[in-house]
C-alpha cells in the first residue's frame, strides 16, 4: 500500500487562488492581519508581470505554500489524492516509494511542499495546486489530474500567473511592496524558522527574555519549553533532538554530557545589532544568533560563522544588500546598543591617535576570544607596547561602566598606559571615525569600526579577524585565512548568521527593519526589572569607587 501523508495545499470550496501562493506563516501571537504579506487581487485587477529572473528567485529561496511546514518524507513519487497518476508511471514504482498526499483541509497539521518535491522523479497533481506549483521551480517532472504531462512552459506561464495575482505589502510598515521584496522576506523568515527544527528543549534563558526566545526559537508549529538542564537533556535524549542553551547559564558539565549522551547542543547569544539597552540591564534581545557547531566568540573551535564566513558563495545580489546595509547602519550612527549621544572630545593636533576599547573581564568573549590575554589591564598594557608615541584613549565597557560586571580599572591603572579616559561622554563610533586607529582584544567595536572604513588592530580573535581585513596581532586561526571583502563579512554577520525580532510587530525581522526600529527609537517599554536593575547597578559603582578612594 502507498503511504500517505498530511499536508495543507491550495485549494477547498473557493478553488486554488482563494489563497496566494506567497503568504505569512501563522507566526503564534501575532495576528494574520498584522503578519500579512500578501492578499489576492480582485478578479477584475490586472495581474502583476513576472519575469523568469523574479520565477528563478522563488525557486532559490523555496519559498510559496506552507513552507514554514514541517518536513514530509521523501518519495519517487507523489500523488495528491484525486488525481489520476498514469500507468506506466504507478509500475514504474513500488507502494513503497509512493506518497499519496490529501487534499487541503483533509489530514493533520501543515508539511512543507518543497521538502515532498524535493526528492521526487515526477509528481501529479492539478496543475493549480501548490504541489504542482513547486513542482515546477524544482524542475520535477508534472502530470495533471488527468494523468497528462505537463509542459514546462505552460506550468511557468501558471506560476507567474498566479504569483501576479496578488497584492504584497510589507507587514512591518503596512506599506506595498513589489514581489522581488516580498521574496527576501519570505526567505529570511524561510531561513529564521527552519533554523530552529529539531530544537526540543531550552535551557538557561533568563526569565525577562523568554518571551523574546519564544518568538525566535518557533519552528513553523511550535517553541520548545524552557527546562533545567537535565530535564533538557533527558528531553531531547528521548526525543532525538537538540537543546538550545545560553552557554554562560548552564553548567559547564551540561555540554560535557550532551557531548557523552551524543544530544546535539545548539547555543544562543546576542547578535550584533542588539537592542536599545544593555543586556545587563534586562533589556530583552532584539537579536539572538543560534549556533550549531559552536559560537562565534569562541575561536578554539569552528562556529556556524565562522563556517560561513570561510565557504559561503557570497552572491552578487548578497553582497550588495549588505553594502546597503552597512551604508544605513552607519548613516543612521546605529551601534550594538543603539545610537550615540554625547559631545565628541578634543583630540592634540599632530599627534597619531589610538582608541582602546576595554571589555568584561571575565566575559565568554574574553576568556575564548582574547588569545591568552588577562583582561582589560593587559590588554592596555599590550596597546601601549604596540603603540608607544600614540595619545591613547581608553574607552571602558558599558557594562563595565554602569556597575554590571567586572574589569573596572582605577584611574591610576588606566592613566599608566593610557593618556586620557573616555567614560562614556563622547559618540563612540564619531570617536572611532576620529581617530587614527583602534585596538580592541575582542570587541564588537572593532567590527563596527571596520564597517565605518576604519583601521582595526586585534590582540586577540574575534570572528572578523583572520579574513585580511584587520592587523592581528595574536596567532592566527588555521581555519581562516580566505580573503574576504568587507561587505562579505557584513552578509554573514548580519545577515545570513542572526535573527532579529522587530520590537514593534513583534514579527521576525531582517536587519534592514532592526536598523530602522533602532534609529527611531522603538524599543519594547521598561519595566521594574530594568529600574531595579539600573538601580544594582549604580549602587555596586559606587562601592567601587567608595573603596578606591579609602585606600588611595
Amino acid at each position: 500500500m502507498s503511504r500517505m501523508v498530511a499536508v495543507q495545499g491550495a485549494g477547498g470550496v473557493r478553488g486554488p487562488e482563494a489563497i496566494a501562493f506567497l503568504r505569512s506563516p501563522p507566526f503564534p501571537g501575532i495576528s494574520a492581519s498584522r503578519a500579512a504579506i500578501s492578499r489576492m487581487a480582485d478578479a477584475d485587477d490586472p495581474r502583476q508581470p513576472i519575469s523568469d529572473d523574479l520565477i528563478d528567485a522563488l525557486a532559490a529561496a523555496r519559498v510559496g505554500g506552507s513552507f514554514w511546514g514541517r518536513k514530509g518524507e521523501t518519495a519517487s513519487l507523489v500523488v495528491r489524492d484525486g488525481a489520476k497518476a498514469p500507468a506506466d508511471l504507478m509500475a514504474r514504482y513500488s507502494p513503497a516509494h509512493v506518497i499519496h498526499v490529501p487534499r487541503a483541509g483533509q489530514g493533520r497539521g501543515q508539511i512543507d511542499p518543497w521538502s515532498l518535491v524535493a526528492g521526487a522523479k515526477a509528481v501529479c497533481a492539478p496543475i493549480e495546486d501548490e504541489l504542482a506549483l513547486v513542482a515546477g521551480l524544482s524542475g520535477v517532472p508534472l502530470f495533471d489530474a488527468a494523468g497528462v504531462a505537463v509542459d514546462p512552459v505552460r506550468l511557468r506561464a501558471v506560476i507567474a500567473d498566479r504569483i501576479g495575482a496578488a497584492h504584497y505589502r510589507d507587514p512591518f510598515s503596512g506599506e506595498a511592496i513589489d514581489v522581488a521584496d516580498a521574496i527576501v522576506l519570505l526567505a529570511d523568515w524561510r531561513r529564521h524558522i527552519h533554523g530552529n527544527r529539531g530544537i526540543v528543549a531550552a535551557s538557561g534563558m533568563a526569565f525577562w527574555k523568554r518571551e523574546a526566545i519564544t518568538h525566535f526559537l518557533w519552528d513553523g508549529e511550535k517553541s520548545p519549553p524552557f527546562l533545567s538542564p537535565s530535564l533538557a537533556l533527558h528531553r531531547a535524549g528521548h526525543g532525538k533532538g537538540t537543546v538550545a542553551i545560553w552557554p554562560s547559564r548552564v553548567p559547564g558539565s551540561t555540554v560535557d554530557e550532551a557531548v557523552s549522551r551524543a544530544i546535539p547542543i545548539a547555543r544562543v547569544e546576542d547578535g550584533f545589532l542588539r537592542s536599545r539597552g544593555l543586556g545587563a540591564g534586562l533589556h530583552p534581545p532584539g537579536s539572538v544568533v543560534v549556533d550549531r557547531s559552536g559560537i562565534y566568540y569562541n575561536a578554539r573551535q569552528p562556529s556556524d560563522l565562522e563556517t560561513l564566513l570561510a565557504t559561503h558563495d557570497f552572491s552578487p545580489a548578497l553582497v550588495e544588500r549588505a553594502r546597503q546595509l552597512r551604508a544605513r547602519v552607519c548613516a543612521t550612527g546605529v551601534t550594538k546598543y543603539g545610537q550615540d549621544g554625547g559631545q565628541m572630545m578634543d583630540l592634540p593636533a599632530g599627534r597619531r591617535t589610538v582608541l582602546a576599547i576595554g571589555q568584561v573581564d571575565d566575559d565568554e568573549s574574553v576568556r575564548l576570544g582574547g588569545a591568552g590575554l588577562d583582561g582589560n589591564l593587559d590588554f592596555l598594557t599590550r596597546v601601549r607596547r604596540a603603540e608607544p608615541d600614540a595619545w591613547i584613549i581608553y574607552r571602558p565597557h558599558p557594562d563595565v561602566q554602569a556597575g554590571h560586571r567586572k574589569g573596572h580599572l582605577s584611574d591610576a591603572q588606566v592613566l599608566a598606559h593610557a593618556d586620557v579616559i573616555d567614560r562614556g561622554a563622547a559618540p563612540l563610533m564619531e570617536l572611532v571615525q576620529a581617530v587614527d586607529e583602534v585596538h580592541v582584544l575582542s570587541s564588537l567595536t572593532g567590527f563596527e569600526a571596520l564597517m565605518r572604513g576604519c583601521r582595526v588592530t586585534v590582540h586577540g580573535m574575534p570572528f572578523y579577524a583572520g579574513w585580511g581585513l584587520t592587523r592581528d596581532l595574536a596567532k592566527p586561526v588555521a581555519r581562516r585565512g580566505r580573503q574576504l571583502s568587507l561587505d562579505q563579512l557584513v552578509a554573514a554577520a548580519l545577515i545570513l548568521y542572526p535573527r532579529y525580532l522587530d520590537p514593534v510587530s513583534r514579527l521576525p525581522c531582517g536587519p534592514e527593519i532592526m536598523v530602522e526600529r533602532m534609529a527611531e527609537g522603538s524599543a519594547p517599554k521598561g519595566n521594574w526589572l530594568i529600574r531595579l536593575r539600573a538601580l544594582q547597578g549604580k549602587l555596586r559603582r559606587f562601592m567601587t569607587l567608595s573603596a578606591e578612594y579609602l585606600h588611595g
